[in-house]
């Protein structure tokens, strides 16, 4: 599996449900907090047009937001089984 990067904030509950969603199945991440990091959150509101949308995810050189909290999607963009 490619990397997985998460951008994301500690208010965010979808945020903690994509990282429990993955921890749940042994899918290995890497967090970023934007509020912590300016340069992330200029990087996230470049890949979502200008929002600010959290959580949003790289894998490997691929972009996507995940919110609101989509399994199903989640599931897909990963390529990982939706129940564990």
């Amino acid at each position: 599996m490619e990397p997985i990067t998460i951008y994301s904030a500690g208010w965010c509950p979808d945020c903690r449900r994509v990282k429990n969603f993955l921890n749940q199945r042994g899918v290995q991440f890497r967090e970023i907090n934007i509020e912590e990091d300016e340069e992330s959150e200029e990087l996230v509101l470049r890949v979502n047009n200008g929002k600010r949308k959290i959580p949003t995810l790289k894998v490997g050189e691929r972009y996507f937001a995940c919110s609101p909290f989509n399994a199903s999607q989640l599931a897909d963009e990963l390529n990982i089984p939706l129940n564990k």
